[in-house]
């Protein structure tokens, strides 16, 4: 394959700020310590911290022929990153989100669909964005012109070409099954968040839920807690969890996207699926330090470090914010 890490999906330019508290009445002004900016969205943060730790990475997707996409190919030029489908769509904005972070972490958030919904992979791509070890879908739920039989041709395509596949989620309720169902039989690694999954199928219990989508053809689930760290439940049987780690906790956006990267990198390396998921779990912890996606992770070695000397949170704890 010529690539190790492809990620197909959810590209959005975000304006972030830090630490915001209260909307000013009318016309007035609060004062921020922080404004970043960064490309998000669960194929676009994945294909960045999947460059940062070492994989030759193609970014398959949609943006806007405006200035908000402007700027997300150069940023994702920046870091070497194959961008020959990542295409521009005129008369559609690049996806975007205003984000408002909070002190404790917590951010809300103000979205533009914009080219998520519009983009295309069209068959005769097919062949060139599954050339690749590892092919990610992020964003299932999200995405308008692919979500459904399109998602579910390209998984199967991908498959068959000998990928090993991921998937996550933009899903907010049982309205988004139908196209979360189109992709699991094709799916060896599905990685919502829990909250999403719980949406998903209307359950709570975690194997439950697991076994829900093991059911609908998917090899393994792995679902982020948040700061009760990551689930693991594979159809051959091996279940465990992995606790989250104990940081100076400064904004979560993005955490369960650089864990798919994070997820990927273990993969190529050869971890155990213990191993894999610990590092994961290490990526999302690194980059809740910083305001914005991928903003806390450095490189493959920094992570490694970072798990030598990190504390794991204990049950019934929380991280603290700044």
């Amino acid at each position: 394959m010529s690539c190790d890490y492809t990620s197909v999906g959810f590209y959005t330019f975000d304006c972030l700020g830090w630490p915001f508290s209260v909307v000013p009445p009318g016309g007035g002004t609060v004062l921020l310590d922080e404004v970043a900016l960064a490309v998000s969205g669960a194929a676009g943060t994945s294909a960045i911290v999947g460059a940062k730790l070492g994989l030759t990475t193609r970014a398959v997707g949609g943006i806007g022929a405006d200035m908000m996409g402007d700027w997300v190919q150069q940023r994702i030029a920046a870091f070497g990153i194959d961008q020959t489908d990542l295409r521009r769509y005129p008369g559609v904005p690049t996806s975007s989100s205003i984000v408002l972070t909070r002190a404790d972490g917590s951010r809300p958030a103000l979205h533009v669909k914009g080219a998520t919904g519009a983009f295309v992979v069209e068959p005769e791509r097919f062949d060139a964005v599954t050339d690749t070890k590892i092919f990610h879908l992020g964003g299932v739920g999200l995405m308008d012109a692919m979500d459904g039989a399109r998602n579910a041709a390209l998984m199967e395509h991908a498959k068959a070409r000998g990928c090993i596949t991921t998937v996550d989620v933009f899903a907010g309720s049982q309205d988004d099954l139908p196209d979360v169902k189109a992709v699991l039989p094709h799916t060896d690694y599905f990685i919502p968040s829990i909250e999403e999954a719980e949406a998903l199928t209307g359950l709570k219990d975690r194997a439950e839920i697991a076994r829900f989508f093991l059911d609908l053809g998917a090899q393994c689930c792995v679902f982020t807690l948040g700061a009760e760290g990551a689930y693991y439940h594979h159809r051959n049987g091996t279940v465990f969890e992995v606790p989250a780690f104990r940081i100076d906790l400064k904004c979560t956006c993005g955490c369960g996207d650089v864990f798919n990267a994070g997820f990927a990198a273990g993969l190529i390396r050869g971890m155990t699926p213990e191993e894999t998921v610990r590092f994961a779990q290490a990526c999302s912890a690194l980059n809740a330090t910083g305001l914005g996606s991928q903003a806390g992770i450095v490189d493959f070695d920094q992570v490694q470090a970072f798990m030598s000397t990190a504390a794991t949170l204990t049950a019934g704890t929380e991280n603290v914010a700044r």
